[in-house]
């Protein structure tokens, strides 16, 4: 709509001052021909804006000049209320710095806007976090901030997943991104990228030297790298098992990526109970002992491979408990 087209040129104006013709109208996907029309429609409505010719000109706004409009439609608005990442703001120490600009906005919308903004802010709430995650680390993120946004190398003492002792690295941060609620450095070590969990950082210290980016390298960027690296991840064992149909919701959400599909479920038969037949990829044969922690809800079908190490690590569980003496009653799931 040319109403808002206009709007948008204004906004683009008050921010990057003198804008080429030809850059409006490729960011607004419209002719040149069309932003010197604009230009004149928002001329004769006042708004001081003009057109400047040669190598170096551009359309530009009297200098000093400001607009009070926000801009903003009424879906625009209910968006910026819905606050999709509390999380972050918390972690960053930036609530005060949200409630305060939420205010401001508040302030500069069109007054029909202001109750359904509101409204929004009352009646939809996002939680990052998902479930079934357990109490987390308390993650402290100044260090790391403080290194992201001044361009300083960092040096880390890491707990990788599954190790006990602390490695030290020294790495050129990109910047922190946080998925699923949880926080992540994203660096690069030794020019190559790198991925580390901040709630796995026992230490950080901000080095004196510049931070050693690649040429070009951006922080989307490099996410984008080492997510399709964890995400592409050869997976070598495939496991075929059933789940007891009453656990199979709270069974998806804690095997989470392992899951690559189901195959339908089994018949239900006189005397037996109902079961989902699913497949499993994991990338060692060590992983599939996760599944011990389903009880008798889960049964493992295939390999034979995956059925002995299970059978191996409940007969260990069982050698664990049996010197403390007593006869343990048979097990009865819960319904």
């Amino acid at each position: 709509m040319k109403s808002d087209r206009l709007l948008a040129i204004l906004l683009l104006l008050q921010t990057r001052g003198r804008v080429p013709a030809d850059e409006l109208a490729a960011e607004l996907e419209v002719s040149t021909r069309t932003i010197y029309r604009d230009v004149e429609a928002l001329s004769a409505a006042g708004v001081p804006v003009y057109a400047e010719r040669g190598r170096h000109g551009g359309i530009t706004l009297l200098p000093g000049y400001r607009t009070d409009v926000s801009g903003l439609t009424s879906d625009e608005a209910r968006a910026l209320f819905i606050l999709a990442a509390q999380g972050a703001h918390s972690a960053l120490g930036l609530d005060s710095a949200l409630v305060s600009a939420l205010r401001k906005v508040m302030a500069a919308l069109p007054a029909p806007h202001r109750p359904v903004a509101e409204l929004t802010s009352r009646r939809i709430l996002v939680d990052p976090d998902r479930w079934l995650n357990g109490p987390r680390a308390e993650v402290e993120l100044e260090v790391l901030h403080t290194a992201v946004f001044t361009d300083r190398r960092l040096r880390l003492r890491y707990r990788h997943s599954g190790e006990s002792r602390l490695r030290s690295y020294t790495v050129d941060p990109y910047g922190l991104v946080s998925k699923a609620g949880v926080w992540y450095l994203v660096a690069d070590r030794r020019r190559s990228p790198a991925l580390f969990r901040v709630d796995r950082i026992a230490s950080a210290s901000v080095l004196e030297e510049q931070v050693r980016r690649r040429d070009g390298a951006e922080l989307a960027d490099v996410w984008q790298t080492l997510r399709r690296r964890v995400e592409d991840r050869p997976r070598r064992v495939l496991v075929t098992a059933r789940v007891h149909r009453s656990r199979f919701d709270m069974f998806t959400r804690i095997v989470g990526p392992t899951l690559i599909g189901t195959l339908g479920q089994e018949e239900r038969q006189e005397g037996q109970e109902e079961w989902v037949t699913v497949r499993l990829a994991f990338s060692v044969l060590a992983g599939v002992a996760m599944l011990l922690q389903f009880g008798p809800w889960v049964e493992v079908l295939d390999p034979p491979e995956a059925i002995d190490l299970l059978l191996l690590r409940a007969d260990e569980v069982a050698a664990l408990y049996r010197p403390r003496g007593g006869s343990a009653a048979p097990y009865e799931p819960e319904e």
